[in-house]
């Protein structure tokens, strides 16, 4: 398998350059970044040099935590965050602590060709690698393990669907994969069931990275700009097929509550114009007074409506998607609907159900969840329990990146011995069970 995607990648390398312009062209890359992708511009700082890779805007900021943590505990080292897209390259930096602006350096992820990978990897010598979630792309883990750089994956996610496939048609690619990494820090532990079935070994206790991040930003001249004397209803993160609902849904509720504002903050700003399209409406990016339905097409602004917000519904939830992040408006106070698709957040989705901080919306159309958005509306001492109670849960749930750059710091030892990387044993509580 890893022989065909080599040879696929390395007949599809002379075309990658225009599609990765077209790409440009459309705002999807930064053409004056492209060599990035290439794998070229290091900028390896002396010592040494941790590389964390985070595929789009949650992975990598789920991983500022982390390094955080790591440059609190590691003084003398840098950090070399990776990511794909151009609002995680965005975003990423612009979240990242004032005293660590000088310790990182942000690089667009080489292309998964295999002497892109390895121009990158001699490039910058990372002393470690450390991936989240689900980043596997093959040529990326056979490089760095040729070069000898040791690997962790942290956050490690797999769904039910995606394990049974490696399981019935791979089993033997999926476990030498898997066995690659000398750490695996498991979302869940679901997940970590899930990999423990795929042969994965090197696995520390479950733990949700994002979970331990800080509370989403917010300018507060835009906040006291924002506030008006009606109720504010916050679906944030939506996906397509979920506007619809969302401003179906808002037209039930405008009868029973004058003043009230409906503001849609889509996943993917750049739906923004799709979205108004849909469904109508006023939009922030164009600078437009928000109307009635208030289309949010802008970027880092999640923190400011979630502030906004007398009841927010998490996107993603209402169509098969899987869901978008709780924790946020969790930390934030907000009392939170979410539809029936939650399985990117299972755990802390259950967390929330249990201590009756959030409410789902079944089936998830225009009816229900507007007769659920009026529930919370009307009921201010029940909407103000279910805010604190989800914010209980959001604190409980900290401390995964202090006990994951623990677990690194002691890991790294060895490879920090030697420029190749050197050999990193598994944490103890695997050592004793593993095979060769």
């Amino acid at each position: 398998m890893s022989l065909l995607w080599h040879f696929a990648t390395s007949a599809a390398a002379p075309f990658i350059p225009f599609w990765l312009k077209r790409r440009a062209g459309r705002g999807k890359e930064e053409l004056a970044r492209l060599e990035e992708r290439y794998g070229r511009n290091p900028n390896r700082p002396p010592g040494t040099l941790i590389w964390l890779h985070g595929a789009s805007v949650g992975e990598g900021l789920s991983l500022l935590p982390l390094i955080e943590a790591l440059a609190e505990r590691l003084p003398e080292a840098h950090f070399l965050l990776t990511t794909g897209t151009v609002t995680s390259a965005r975003l990423t930096m612009e979240r990242l602590p004032e005293h660590l602006r000088e310790r990182v350096q942000h690089r667009y992820a080489p292309i998964d060709v295999l002497a892109w990978v390895a121009r990158f990897l001699a490039g910058w010598n990372p002393t470690i690698a450390i991936f989240a979630e689900s980043e596997l792309w093959p040529n990326r883990l056979l490089a760095t393990k040729h070069v000898r750089v040791p690997m962790a994956l942290v956050n490690a996610r797999i769904s039910f669907k995606s394990a049974e496939t490696w399981r019935r048609w791979a089993p033997g690619p999926a476990r030498r994969m898997l066995r690659g990494f000398s750490l695996i820090q498991p979302q869940s532990t679901n997940d970590e069931s899930r990999l423990r079935g795929l042969g994965a070994l090197g696995m520390l206790p479950s733990g949700d990275l994002k979970a331990s991040a800080p509370p989403l930003p917010h300018d507060p001249a835009a906040l006291e700009a924002l506030r008006h004397g009606g109720k504010t209803f916050v679906a944030a993160s939506t996906h397509p097929g979920e506007e619809v609902v969302i401003a179906a849904a808002h037209a039930l509720l405008a009868e029973r509550h004058p003043g009230l504002r409906t503001i849609i903050i889509p996943r993917h700003p750049e739906r923004g114009a799709e979205v108004a399209g849909l469904v109508g409406g006023t939009r922030r990016s164009l600078g437009e007074v928000p109307g009635p339905l208030h289309i949010a097409d802008t970027l880092g602004e999640l923190g400011l409506f979630y502030r906004l917000a007398d009841v927010a519904l998490v996107g993603g939830s209402l169509v098969p998607h899987g869901g978008q992040n709780p924790m946020e408006p969790a930390r934030l106070g907000c009392p939170i609907l979410l539809g029936p698709h939650t399985g990117n957040f299972q755990e802390r989705v259950l967390d929330l159900r249990e201590a009756q901080a959030v409410r789902v919306v079944e089936p998830g159309d225009a009816a229900t969840l507007a007769a659920a958005v009026h529930d919370v509306l009307t009921k201010p001492r029940e909407a103000k329990r279910m805010a604190e109670a989800a914010h209980d849960v959001a604190q409980k749930a900290t401390g995964t990146a202090d006990r994951l750059a623990d677990e690194i710091v002691t890991w790294l030892r060895p490879a920090e011995s030697s420029p190749q990387g050197g050999e990193v044993r598994a944490p103890e509580a695997e050592r004793e069970h593993q095979t060769p």
